[in-house]
């Protein structure tokens, strides 16, 4: 009597722990897919001059540090107005463009992203560099926590 307690005990909790409508983890593909489609909309909002949708890729948090030639900024709005100080308009903007990228899933809640960046600013110089971006899966969508742009 007493195995079948028990084997009925761990089918009754198995059932309850288990949901066939609870959703799997990404694959890696699925994983890369998404963050390349997150920073093609970063790009487009970018070559748009609309530096606010294109921040809308980043974490909204206080937590979130950017590092970059002027040293470390911490949080999402501080990251927002450097943003808008050293790109005031659509032509200091320029026209973006991200190449050589590595989408690397680290996990089903983390990635990172290793790539180029290179404005095209017609008669202001172009600029370019590299970045390593740490992103995490957050409330359902891939967020950069991190942004080491050089």
């Amino acid at each position: 009597m007493k195995p079948i307690l028990l084997t009925l005990s761990v089918a009754a909790l198995a059932a309850c722990t288990s949901s066939p409508a609870a959703k799997t983890a990404e694959t890696p593909a699925e994983t890369r897919r998404a963050i390349t489609q997150l920073l093609a909309t970063q790009t487009a909002a970018w070559n748009r001059g609309d530096v606010a949708t294109f921040m809308q890729g980043y974490w909204r948090s206080d937590s979130l540090v950017f590092i970059g030639k002027s040293g470390l900024t911490y949080g999402w709005q501080p990251t927002l107005d450097n943003y808008r100080r050293n790109y005031p308009n659509a032509a200091a903007m320029g026209q973006l463009r991200f190449s050589d990228l590595r989408v690397t899933p680290d996990g089903p809640e983390a990635a990172h992203v290793v790539g180029r960046w290179h404005l095209t600013r017609p008669g202001l110089g172009d600029l370019q560099g590299q970045y390593l971006l740490v992103l995490r899966h957050l409330n359902g969508e891939w967020v950069i926590v991190a942004d080491h742009s050089s």
